[in-house]
């Protein structure tokens, strides 16, 4: 990831943080696998308005579920999978979820997102994880 990418990361995240810190507003960052190469245009049909969305190489893109707790960032997850998945008629997709934490660096925030995106991709069956995953 060059360094155009991770800046950007890390302004995000801290956007995300100062909202939090003004209004006590969650959010839930995650992480994107999809096999084909997907344009962030053709990408953002399928998340909400309110989700911001970042390429970060030809298969990886970050996602903040804004204004969304890791419960219903779990349920756009699944609604994000399952309309890739009809619409690429492939089932290649995976989400990585964390749990909101503001004392997170943005740094921490992407190595845990690719840490639970390694142990997802593990699994055929699983293609939504949160933290969880690393404490088994």
């Amino acid at each position: 990831m060059g360094y155009d990418i991770l800046n950007r990361i890390n302004v995000l995240v801290k956007k995300t943080y100062y909202t939090y810190e003004r209004f006590q507003v969650n959010a839930t960052f995650a992480l994107l696998y999809h096999e084909k190469p997907l344009s962030v245009v053709e990408l953002s049909s399928y998340v909400r308005i309110s989700d911001q969305l970042m390429q970060l190489d030809e298969n990886h893109y970050f996602i903040i579920f804004s204004f969304t707790e890791q419960d219903n960032a779990f349920k756009a997850s699944q609604n994000l999978v399952h309309n890739l998945d009809i619409h690429f008629k492939n089932s290649t997709s995976c989400v990585a979820l964390d749990t909101f934490d503001p004392s997170k660096t943005y740094q921490n925030v992407l190595n845990r997102l690719k840490q639970i995106m390694t142990e997802t991709r593990k699994n055929p069956y699983v293609r939504i994880e949160t933290e969880d995953i690393l404490y088994r």
